[in-house]
């Protein structure tokens, strides 16, 4: 269940006295201080509440919805636990529109855009955070639109502590009860673990779409033991149509369930390669390669 957050962070003395400047939860999420009439609320496909934390694996689809109580402009984030931050409303998938009416929900993607947000590994737990304003808010110290970029724009803040502090200085020059936020969760797990909370909210069928938009996650431990048990040399051939970093970031999590720490990775279109490192001085290699229509998974730990 979502937590209510405590207000326990003071981000400076800005504007006057007597005006509360905006706070930082315990979770690093902005938070007026000030009540306001204003209210939005962000959900994924599989939680209607936005309470929960739904699952997905990777090559699944997901869609994100937002909606407000009284006009507003709504600016939507995902943030993933390593510190990769996505400005996904406005963007120009879909024209920038991120104005929206009192009472109505926008969806991401929209039934008929041309793109598709699909869930990627590694693994872990999404923060989406929506900051809905009564006037439009200037996001240039956040995030670029790069010219001829036809996608999201580049964001230049790291962490939800980072995003948490630039966005309340981006909002102290607002009237304080003009704006608010809320956030929704979702998990990327392996497929074995994969159970969402609640049962799918039905949708309507998107159109066909050439483009792909990829969700961020963080890599979190497996279930179950690693299939190559005491082994230290270990592969296995899976089918070709797999998705090579997503097959790769399966079999590292197993690796870092059992106490490695990943000190490079490389990737190329036919192969992904990794090294470990373990406390005791153990180190691990793991390789996904293309052969033809297989793909071999190959894990060496010394």
């Amino acid at each position: 269940m979502k937590a209510t957050f405590s207000l326990t962070v003071l981000l400076g003395a800005l504007g006057s006295v007597a005006m509360a400047a905006p706070t930082l939860s315990a979770q690093s999420i902005i938070v007026n201080p000030v009540p306001t009439e204003l209210s939005v609320k962000v959900w994924t496909d599989r939680d209607a509440s936005g309470t929960q934390t739904p699952s997905y694996v990777p090559g699944e689809k997901i869609r994100l919805f937002t909606s407000v109580n009284q006009d507003a402009y709504v600016y939507l984030f995902n943030v993933d636990p390593q510190g990769q931050v996505d400005l996904i409303l406005p963007n120009r998938f879909q024209g920038g529109e991120n104005f929206l009416k009192a009472n109505t929900v926008k969806a991401f993607p929209a039934a008929g855009d041309a793109f598709t947000f699909d869930i990627a590994a590694p693994y872990g737990v999404n923060k989406v955070l929506a900051l809905a304003s009564r006037t439009p808010l200037n996001l240039d110290q956040i995030a670029t639109f790069r010219s001829g970029q036809n996608s999201f724009a580049a964001v230049r803040v790291t962490g939800q502590q980072g995003l948490a502090q630039a966005l309340s200085i981006v909002v102290t020059p607002v009237p304080q009860n003009s704006w608010v936020t809320d956030t929704a969760y979702y998990a990327v797990a392996a497929r074995s673990a994969a159970v969402p909370l609640t049962a799918p909210v039905a949708q309507a069928p998107a159109a066909p779409a050439p483009r792909t938009a990829q969700a961020l996650s963080v890599q979190v431990n497996p279930t179950g033991a690693a299939p190559w048990g005491s082994a230290r040399e270990w592969s296995t051939v899976v089918d070709n149509q797999q998705d090579l970093r997503a097959l790769h970031d399966r079999y590292a999590a197993f690796l870092k369930a059992e106490g490695y720490v990943q000190s490079s990775v490389r990737s190329k279109p036919s192969e992904v390669k990794s090294e470990y490192r373990r406390a005791n001085g153990g180190k691990a290699e793991l390789t996904v390669k293309r052969k033809g229509n297989r793909v071999e998974v190959k894990v060496e730990r010394r």
